[in-house]
């Protein structure tokens, strides 16, 4: 087994995740958290790690701390703000993944999000990055652990 410990960054708008993963999901790892893609990108751009754990949905920061360019997607949604911030806001994760993927990290990536009902778009997500992986938010610690492990390659 080795000894180092697995480095994740978790990235997310609230505190959940970091909560339940040192606290369920501690053993062999150690964490590090950013609230926003672009602290993501810092934390990693000071120490690579091993794996980015990150949330899907980020509605509890400010808006102007999300990441995408709001003028493209509201155009997208035919002049619709409203909704062009609520896909931003529920796809953050993915502009964040854009962003550190752009900034040079090719590691491993868990996103936290049920995919189930959503394999198609999952399998498209997975065919343009191959390290990506996905655990739904009600996963129990041992799966949390698992999917880890395997993404990190030491399952």
């Amino acid at each position: 087994m080795n000894a180092t410990p697995v480095d994740i960054v978790v990235v997310e708008d609230g505190d959940e995740y970091i909560t339940n993963l040192t606290t369920f999901v501690a053993q062999g790892m150690v964490y590090r958290q950013a609230k926003s893609g672009a602290q993501a990108c810092q934390l990693i751009a000071q120490r690579r790690p091993d794996l980015v754990y990150l949330d899907m949905r980020f509605d509890r920061i400010p808006i102007e701390d999300l990441l995408g360019d709001i003028v493209q997607l509201t155009a997208r949604f035919n002049g619709d703000l409203a909704r062009a911030r609520r896909f931003q806001q529920d796809n953050q994760g993915l502009f964040v993944l854009r962003a550190i993927r752009d900034a040079g990290f090719v590691g491993a990536v868990i996103l936290s999000y049920d995919f189930s009902a959503e394999e198609r778009r999952f399998n498209a997500l997975k065919a343009r990055d191959p390290a990506l992986r996905y655990c739904p938010d009600y996963a129990d610690a041992n799966t949390i652990r698992a999917t880890i492990l395997e993404a990190v390659g030491r399952a």
